[in-house]
């Protein structure tokens, strides 16, 4: 591999489990860019500048970031999309032609994709389980999907200022709830459940009628023991897998400049290393 060899990569930590570079590096397959690369590099917040200022010239098409840089990346770069200042999370580094970082969020429009293919275009209402960094990428796309207001459940005050500050920037009514209520919410007509491994799982038990479609961000292991009850149930259900390669694809699409980039080949890449 030589300096000028086209190279993007996901930066985070931890990484080792980043499924970013099977599904870029199988895009680049799919349309015959046989000399790009995509890799994946350990980094803290403390180490992104050093990083970013040691790069060779040349060659570097762009990074995926995901936690803790999201945020972290925002003081480093040229120029922020709109999308990405909204929700104050990049998830998209992009090297123009001139030198310029410029940053973006594929996350937001990568969720409104996802619920478009399964023929989710507008809910009535909707509700957002967690607080973090995905559930204001999601609290953006329910901006554009959701008519009427959505409840954020949370397990903190500080939590739910955050996200009603939020929804008042993006014109959502959001109305925040307990955390220990979460299980209302999945009679609603969608939800989207944006918490870490195990922390739905005492839903399960609580469900007592049809749930509305459940968008649930995790992809391993999947599915989910919620993801598996409402299936169970007749209820609609996405997975992390979804918004991975919608949001990578548009990514792809800003490193390569192809478009529309290679969805079908990304999933499948995607469903064989997680086995599904």
């Amino acid at each position: 591999m030589t300096p000028q060899q086209p190279r993007a990569a996901v930066l985070g930590s931890p990484i080792a489990h980043s499924l970013s570079p099977v599904l870029h590096n199988a895009g680049y397959r799919a349309v015959g860019l046989d000399d790009w690369a995509y890799d994946r590099f350990e980094l803290d917040e403390a180490a992104l500048p050093g990083f970013l200022a040691g790069l060779e010239p040349g060659g570097w098409a762009g990074f995926s970031l995901t936690m803790p840089l999201k945020r972290a990346v925002i003081p480093l770069l040229d120029e922020v999309s709109e999308t990405a200042l909204a929700v104050d999370a990049v998830n998209t580094l992009v090297f123009q032609a001139d030198g310029r970082r410029t940053g973006d969020n594929t996350d937001v429009p990568g969720l409104i994709a996802a619920l478009r293919e399964r023929g989710i275009e507008q809910v009535p209402a909707a509700a957002v389980l967690g607080a973090g960094a995905t559930a204001s990428s999601a609290l953006a796309a329910l901006a554009q999907v959701c008519t009427g207001e959505v409840t954020v459940h949370v397990r903190s005050a500080e939590r739910a200022r955050e996200m009603r500050e939020l929804g008042e920037r993006l014109g959502v009514a959001v109305r925040t709830a307990d955390w220990a209520r979460g299980a209302e919410a999945l009679t609603g007509p969608l939800t989207i459940s944006t918490t870490p491994v195990g922390a739905t799982d005492g839903f399960v038990g609580e469900l007592t009628a049809t749930p509305g479609a459940l968008f649930d961000v995790l992809y391993h292991p999947w599915p989910t023991p919620l993801a598996a009850a409402c299936a169970e149930r007749g209820a609609p259900v996405l997975g992390g897998l979804d918004l991975l390669v919608h949001q990578a694809v548009l990514q792809f699409e800003l490193f390569t400049g192809v478009r529309p980039g290679p969805l079908a080949a990304m999933r499948a890449a995607g469903e064989a290393a997680l086995g599904a």
